[in-house]
């Protein structure tokens, strides 16, 4: 059953890619190797996955509202450069499909200063419904902003790691 949403929604932005999340590398995020330890790689692509959430208005308000929540099915994380502690980062995300329940993102982590990518995340969301915890319809607004970014983000070439399979390389 679709759902109206009881609170006001923020702006939309349906920039392809969407360019809204930064982020800076916390000091506790930091391992002896003097860079970003691997398990806030994904703290920070979650932090991305939220700022597009929101975007679609299901942030806090949605859960706090007892409506829905979000969880992630699946994750892929690569790395290219290190980031070390102190490092602004620069998220741009890609709608790549979208169902009734479902979204699968790519984001790419960049080092803010200096341009370089140093890492990528694919994941999929998918939308619960608060009280039987089990997956329901996106709410009418967030799949009416949905099909909004995807208007947007289906014209963007598909990312060359999107759907990477893992293995190792036979000699």
């Amino acid at each position: 059953m679709l759902i109206t949403l009881p609170y006001d929604m923020p702006d939309l932005v349906t920039r392809a890619p969407l360019d809204i999340h930064r982020s800076t590398v916390l000091p506790e995020w930091v391992d002896w190797n003097g860079h970003m330890n691997v398990a806030f790689y994904v703290t920070a692509f979650d932090q991305a996955s939220g700022t597009f959430m929101r975007n679609m208005g299901l942030g806090r308000n949605y859960v706090d509202n007892k409506l829905g929540m979000t969880f992630v099915l699946e994750t892929h994380v690569t790395y290219d450069r290190e980031m070390r502690g102190g490092a602004p980062m620069r998220f741009a995300t890609q709608l790549l499909e979208r169902d009734a329940k479902r979204v699968h993102l790519f984001h790419e982590m960049y080092h803010e200063e200096q341009g370089y990518l140093a890492a990528t995340n694919e994941v999929i969301v998918i939308n619960i419904d608060y009280a039987s915890r089990r997956s329901a319809p996106w709410p009418i607004q967030a799949a009416e902003r949905l099909e909004a970014v995807w208007a947007e983000h289906k014209r963007l070439p598909r990312p060359a790691k999107a759907g990477r399979v893992m293995g190792l390389a036979k000699k």
